[in-house]
């Protein structure tokens, strides 16, 4: 009885001892990065605090395990939502969306906003988000899924040649504590046609070792290439106080076909993360994403000059306008001087979503987020492209995968143009703000545009396929042409559209008081009338004639009386008449949306003439006119 009190005794003083204990171990792996262990370990805590919630929370949102996630951070908002940092409501908008709720995600993105005093109006839930992401991209893109993914991690690939160099855990080595899969190495792929991956084999032995190894990028003549791999001194892993490994970047040299001279670069640190190179068009310039002192967010993108000499220059931030308190990593600098990057900062459809950026002097443009088609509400990125062949990859571990992460090939469809100058015939003026409207053969109107200030226009067709453009301009005679396209290559069309003034083509259309209107023989009114006489119907006949010959022509009824009378009685007058022509128009079949009218009474003399003066009969009668003023 003794012993087993004793025992009882024991176990009674070391079970909160065990139990700090096992806290304090989890701990250490959350430290060290080690999520999957620590999980574990904070599973078992009960009961659990808002600092357990927080960090299991956070064990599998940086595994995309969004289920999981979820159900922490709801448990932590829910109870702590006065004492949390507001990144964790952050955290929590972004596993709602990793599990399709973006009406909830949008609530907790919104309070978030509120917190940061973020301005932001966007909605995933109340607006057209999709519709609005894919109008943004002009040439759409279609997906296709690489055959020889594996269960664990494949991304990150990179042009090499005609070949593919990507990053994978498909290699037999130890386990990495962050996700215990193997650690990464480079692999070569040879690519077929349809963009899959075949022939695969470890890269070089010299770069592949025990740590990971992702991310290359070489330089077009495929001499260098740079590299991340882990903080790696003397055959083993650099830690910094905490006892984290960091990443860094490494370049390397192929000569005589082996690589050598593999250097790290001078801006890495013992301290801080630099990963993902990329190479600018002109290769004169190094892209990184980075942790250091200098950041932003908690990775930012970066950029330093590479000297002719070959060293470098000092990094520089890209700016609030690429970088946010968030993520921005994998970046990529297309042929044609676009950045792409990875960011779960701007505002998108979940975990890391791809956007691209114009660079142009080192300023970049908003960032554009590369439609749901691209982008999942799990993590996409490592976006490369041919800008030429308009195909690629990138990568994601989106549901219907094969692995962790998986690499997808895409293409973007093909898209032809109809585009020109729009021109005066005669004197060969550009014209802008040209309206051109673009037609099917069942004359269904596909699309329209205005020229710009270039006099320039351009829209979008299809092969084998019948159009029709037609083009109007103020004062212009509408133009319309027809065209055809093939499916061989006779499908881009360059077609310049000239336009003639009205004044240049119709003898009864001038330009008078500075308006352009229809010429015809005054209209005589019975005195202080307003029906139109029959002397008066054979001149607006005239007037029916040629807006019947150009349907698409509107015009203003202006009416105007003499001086003689009161100004409220003349502006009545004018009225009526103005009116009493306007229907009689329409009488004889021009619409009613062409005409508009108005009476301007005694306001608008031509003449000298005025209430008290002395006026002939004929100088009065002048001003008793009738305008058709071409108003489009």
């Amino acid at each position: 009885m003794k012993k087993i009190l004793i025992t009882f005794f024991i176990l009674i003083i070391s079970a909160p001892l065990l139990v700090a204990q096992n806290l304090k171990r989890a701990n250490s792996l959350f430290e060290k990065r080690a999520y999957v262990s620590a999980a574990e370990l904070y599973e078992n805590e009960d009961p659990k605090s808002q600092e357990i919630y927080e960090k299991l929370g956070d064990c599998y949102y940086f595994n995309a395990e969004m289920k999981k996630a979820e159900l922490n951070y709801k448990i932590l908002v829910s109870n702590f939502e006065k004492t949390v940092n507001p990144t964790y409501l952050f955290r929590y908008s972004q596993t709602l969306k990793g599990i399709n709720s973006f009406n909830e995600a949008d609530k907790w993105l919104q309070k978030y906003y509120a917190i940061k005093q973020i301005k932001n109006t966007e909605n995933i839930a109340t607006l057209p988000y999709f519709e609005t992401l894919n109008a943004n991209i002009k040439r759409p893109y279609e997906l296709h899924k690489i055959s020889s993914n594996t269960e664990g991690s494949d991304f990150g690939t990179a042009f090499y040649g005609n070949t593919i160099v990507f990053s994978s855990t498909r290699n037999e080595g130890s386990l990495y504590d962050w996700n215990n899969l193997p650690y990464l190495d480079l692999f070569q792929a040879e690519k077929t046609e349809s963009g899959d991956l075949v022939n695969i084999k470890p890269f070089s032995k010299a770069i592949n070792t025990k740590m990971h190894e992702s991310n290359p990028t070489f330089t077009k003549d495929g001499k260098t290439m740079y590299f991340t791999r882990n903080n790696f001194i003397d055959g083993k892993k650099g830690k910094d106080n905490k006892k984290i490994t960091r990443l860094k970047i490494y370049r390397a040299q192929l000569v005589d076909e082996k690589w050598i001279n593999i250097t790290e670069l001078p801006f890495n640190g013992d301290d801080y993360s630099t990963v993902h190179p990329a190479l600018s068009a002109d290769e004169k310039q190094l892209y990184f994403a980075s942790d250091m002192p200098e950041s932003i967010g908690s990775f930012d993108l970066f950029v330093v000059d590479i000297k002719s000499n070959g060293t470098f220059g000092s990094p520089k931030n890209l700016g609030s306008t690429i970088n946010t308190e968030f993520r921005e990593q994998f970046p990529f600098v297309s042929s044609n001087n676009t950045i792409y990057f990875a960011s779960d900062g701007h505002f998108g459809l979940g975990g890391l979503d791809i956007f691209k950026s114009e660079v142009s002097n080192q300023t970049f443009s908003k960032p554009v987020n590369l439609s749901d088609v691209i982008n999942s509400n799990l993590d996409d990125f490592a976006f490369i492209i041919d800008e030429d062949k308009e195909t690629g990859y990138f990568s994601s571990n989106r549901t219907g995968g094969k692995g962790n992460d998986d690499i997808y090939y895409f293409t973007q469809f093909q898209q032809f143009f109809v585009q020109g100058l729009v021109k005066n015939k005669n004197s060969l003026e550009l014209i802008t703000g040209a309206k051109i409207t673009l037609l099917n053969n069942k004359n269904k109107i596909i699309a329209n545009t205005t020229t710009n200030n270039e006099a320039f226009y351009s829209l979008e067709i299809d092969k084998n396929s019948s159009y029709k453009l037609q083009a109007t301009a103020k004062q212009y005679v509408p133009y319309e042409i027809a065209f055809s396209t093939d499916s061989k290559g006779n499908i881009d069309k360059n077609i310049q559209l000239f336009l003639e003034l009205f004044t240049d083509t119709e003898k009864k259309i001038v330009v008078e008081n500075n308006k352009t209107q229809i010429k015809i023989n005054p209209i005589y009114f019975d005195f202080n009338k307003w029906n139109i006489r029959e002397d008066a119907a054979i001149e607006l006949d005239s007037v029916v004639s040629i807006m019947k010959k150009y349907p698409s022509m509107e015009i203003e009824i202006g009416t105007h009386t003499d001086v003689r009378g009161t100004d409220e009685f003349n502006l009545y007058l004018s009225q009526q008449r103005a009116q009493s022509v306007l229907e009689y128009l329409i009488s004889e079949g021009i619409p009613d949306t062409n005409i508009s009218s108005k009476g301007y009474g005694e306001s608008q003399p031509i003449n000298k003439c005025v209430r008290d003066g002395i006026c002939t009969e004929q100088e009065h009668a002048v001003n008793r006119r009738c305008e058709f003023v071409i108003i489009n």
